[in-house]
């Protein structure tokens, strides 16, 4: 096929038609490899509010993909009209999490490898994805930051607190101090030795420290 191929009409016109058998299992492993990704996806969520619409969206994405690759790869024309069509598509939904931004195009390049008939890479490669994320997205590690707050009535009580927290944690860094009368408040940035946060009880009973809270601010919770 040479260049000026691509202008006859005879190769415009040209229709590769997709039979009723292939698009039923085309959708139906696009269907499967969707609950698969949607699995995945509430399995490794860590952020604040979880989102089921956004999973359900993953299992949709993943479909319509394939029923999109589908239509394209049956006639030129139409593949030209459906990139014309989709270009002036906005989408304006801010992804807070940087993780689904992963599954989005996990799921719209299994739906593309799907259509295509690479069914083996499709689904390999998406068992293959599922579990590289499982590995690392639960893996925990104590050497994050953590803020420390702190509401103590007097300078001694402030010095009791702060020695009780060295001997607990790895290390704590002073971001912030707020000196009222009768109050002190202290913002600490730590990081634990281990998962262990039972400090954190123990810095409430100390003598003249009103109040002690613990906040993870790694992206993974707000508080």
């Amino acid at each position: 096929m040479t260049f000026s191929d691509i202008f006859k009409s005879s190769f415009l016109e040209n229709v590769t038609s997709v039979t009723v058998l292939d698009m039923v299992i085309a959708l139906a492993l696009a269907f499967g490899l969707g609950l698969f990704i949607f699995f995945i996806y509430k399995k490794t969520y860590s952020g604040v509010m979880y989102s089921s619409g956004f999973g359900v969206t993953l299992v949709a994405l993943t479909m319509i993909t394939t029923l999109v690759i589908l239509a394209v790869t049956s006639n030129v024309v139409l593949s030209l009209g459906m990139v014309g069509a989709l270009s002036i598509v906005r989408f304006r939904t801010a992804i807070k999490e940087p993780l689904d931004i992963a599954f989005l195009f996990w799921s719209i390049a299994a739906g593309i490898v799907l259509a295509a008939g690479l069914i083996p890479l499709a689904v390999f490669g998406s068992v293959f994805i599922g579990i590289i994320i499982m590995i690392f997205a639960n893996k925990k590690d104590s050497s994050n930051p953590y803020i420390v707050v702190l509401s103590c009535d007097s300078h001694d009580s402030e010095k009791a607190a702060l020695d009780m927290l060295s001997k607990n944690v790895n290390k704590y860094t002073v971001k912030s101090k707020t000196a009222k009368k009768g109050q002190v408040e202290l913002n600490l940035e730590i990081r634990l030795k281990d998962d262990n946060t039972d400090f954190v009880n123990e810095l409430s009973e100390v003598s003249g420290v009103n109040s002690a809270v613990l906040v993870s601010y790694n992206g993974d919770y707000m508080g």
